[in-house]
């Protein structure tokens, strides 16, 4: 007696077929319940905002609109968030955007400033060489230290440009490529 092979099932757009539970129903209920009690994180705002491509949110229409985050102070926050927490992180490049207004003032600093003014985030050293040859290197070769030309490359032009640069591997390509040049 022979056998009939058993068919394939043809492939199924749910991650998990043969489990009933959780449905994507359920799961939307879920993230809805979590939002509705922790609300949505206040630090990923201004780039859902900027993904949706709105100015501002509804809740900002009174006040003056919000500026959006450029590309490098997105690639130089997910630096500094690299072997540490977010609110350090975040702690960290306040305190460097306090210190040096502009990028060309970190670039012509000679001294420890830059790290002294990172320090809180961790691996001061290093984060403050990564970042000065960064912003070196976009300024030699853009002439000036501006990123927001990736907005207009695709998604390998961009890995290719950012991978150039020291300590940005695939996960800070990803971040960025996911946070800042999200198409519409």
């Amino acid at each position: 007696m022979t056998r009939k092979p058993k068919r394939k099932p043809p492939p199924s757009p749910e991650p998990y077929p043969d489990h009933p539970s959780p449905s994507p129903a359920q799961c939307l209920a879920v993230r809805d319940a979590l939002l509705a009690f922790h609300g949505f994180p206040e630090e990923f705002a201004p780039f859902r905002r900027l993904r949706l491509g709105l100015d501002s949110s509804p809740e900002d229409k009174d006040g003056p609109p919000s500026t959006p985050p450029t590309v490098l102070d997105g690639l130089v926050t997910t630096l500094l968030s690299q072997n540490t927490t977010d609110a350090i992180s975040r702690r960290a490049f306040a305190a460097l955007k306090s210190a040096f207004p502009t990028w060309d003032q970190v670039v012509d600093e000679e001294g420890k400033r830059l790290e002294d003014a990172i320090r809180c985030g961790g691996l001061a050293a290093t984060k403050a060489a990564r970042i000065r040859a960064m912003l070196r290197g976009v300024r030699e070769r853009r002439g000036n230290i501006c990123l927001e030309y990736l907005r207009d490359l695709s998604v390998d032009e961009v890995k290719t440009e950012l991978s150039r640069f020291k300590g940005i591997g695939p996960k800070t390509v990803s971040s960025i490529s996911f946070l800042f040049l999200q198409r519409n």
